[in-house]
């Protein structure tokens, strides 16, 4: 089957579900379109079990989607330019560390917490896996996906202090944790030495260098707006800053991810500012915003089918159920800690621990990283964990965020 062929069947069950959802079904955008296309992979395989169809087909074509290819190097850097653009820059250095804090130490602690247990959940239930893959597994599924966050948490009515430190902390700790996950299996794999300065250096140069990176790109691109006014020329501009900026920084060794983000938080204030008409302005929006839509429900179509190719042992089911609370629980550790000893600084809410604990959903980013890890004997049961945990924190997380939104705009004292 041809590219086109594939990408057409995607867009069309994509457009028919989200039809569903919002004709029958009323949920979030994703969320629907996930759960329906969950159901109907489920359904398959009831259906495969019972004899009454071969679901060989369907894992073929859908085996020909590189999950990983076209998450990482495909919508990510689309998707993070889209929700960079509607923040706002000054609420973001006003909680600038508290952002920093839960990107970087938050992550470190969840994977380290993650790793060590699931090491023993494993074993419980008979699977082998040595510590080292159980600590790729807690990097991977420890960054909040700003895919999934800023998805759900725009529509749910979050206070928008809380909504920024959560789109703020996801946006920038994928990219913190593609760099320890590149760590982590390169040690794993026996491609390299254990060694903290190894790491740091790493650390140095994808991230910061990204940074660095992602300021060029963004003032390159704002300077270029700045001298122009046509909108069609104008959107050309930031397509090509996503493409050309994120492949260049992949090539240079800096993390694509930040370097977009930042690029898309100086486009959206500075050059939404003294860069643009109000035409463009709006045209700009309207597209980005589209695009975003149009992704994200290809993204959590992919998801909900993706039980077609996972393989779900009695053993891998059980951890994977015992692991889930137990993410979340590394969650709240990772959260609560430095939020407690940023307090002396900060002023949160009564109920900002519950709420960023919550709110931290998992989604594409752990399944695409799992999905790159190397074929072996550990790759199923991660595999299967992670995404237990993802459709958890979508479904469930994803569904009640609300409820424990409105906890802190009934309070009226989110900061």
């Amino acid at each position: 089957m041809g590219l086109f062929d594939l990408i057409a069947i995607l867009l069309t069950l994509a457009a028919l579900f989200a039809y569903l959802n919002h004709r029958f079904v009323g949920l979030p955008n994703g969320i629907g379109i996930m759960l329906i296309g969950l159901l109907m992979s489920l359904g398959l395989v009831l259906m495969n079990k019972l004899g009454w169809i071969n679901t060989d087909y369907f894992e073929t074509l859908l085996a020909q989607v590189d999950f990983d290819e076209a998450v990482m190097n495909g919508m990510l850097s689309f998707l993070l330019f889209a929700g960079a653009l509607h923040v706002n820059i000054n609420r973001l250095a006003a909680m600038k560390d508290t952002i920093a804090v839960l990107a970087t130490i938050g992550v470190i602690m969840s994977s380290v917490i993650i790793g060590v247990v699931s090491f023993y959940v494993f074993a419980l239930f008979g699977i082998d896996i040595p510590f080292i893959y159980c600590l790729v597994f807690g990097v991977l599924i420890s960054p909040t996906d700003p895919i999934a966050v800023m998805g759900i948490l725009k529509k749910v009515g979050a206070p928008k202090s809380i909504e920024v430190k959560i789109t703020g902390e996801s946006l920038f700790n994928d990219g913190v944790a593609v760099v320890l996950f590149v760590a982590v299996v390169g040690v794993a794999t026996g491609q390299s030495e254990p060694s903290l300065s190894a790491v740091g250096l790493l650390f140095l140069q994808e991230a910061v260098g990204g940074a660095v990176f992602g300021l060029m790109l963004g003032y390159g691109g704002y300077w270029m707006l700045k001298s122009i006014d046509n909108y069609q020329v104008e959107v050309l501009i930031t397509i090509a800053m996503v493409t050309g900026g994120y492949a260049l920084a992949q090539h240079l060794h800096l993390s694509g991810p930040i370097a977009i983000v930042i690029a898309g938080l100086m486009m959206g204030n500075r050059g939404r500012l003294l860069a643009m008409s109000d035409v463009t302005r709006e045209r700009l929006d309207h597209f980005w915003e589209l695009l975003d839509e149009v992704l994200n429900a290809v993204l959590f179509l992919l998801i909900g089918m993706e039980v077609l190719l996972i393989q779900f042992l009695p053993s891998y089911l059980y951890s994977a159920l015992l692991i889930i609370p137990l993410v979340v629980l590394a969650r709240f550790i990772s959260v609560g800690l430095p939020v407690t000893l940023l307090r002396a600084r900060n002023t949160y809410s009564p109920h900002a621990i519950k709420i960023l604990t919550w709110g931290g959903l998992r989604g594409g980013i752990s399944v695409a990283l799992v999905l790159s890890l190397p074929a072996g004997p550990y790759r199923e049961p991660l595999i299967a964990a992670t995404y237990a945990v993802v459709l958890f924190s979508i479904l469930v997380q994803g569904l009640t965020v609300g409820r424990v939104a409105r906890m802190a705009n009934e309070d009226g004292t989110a900061k």
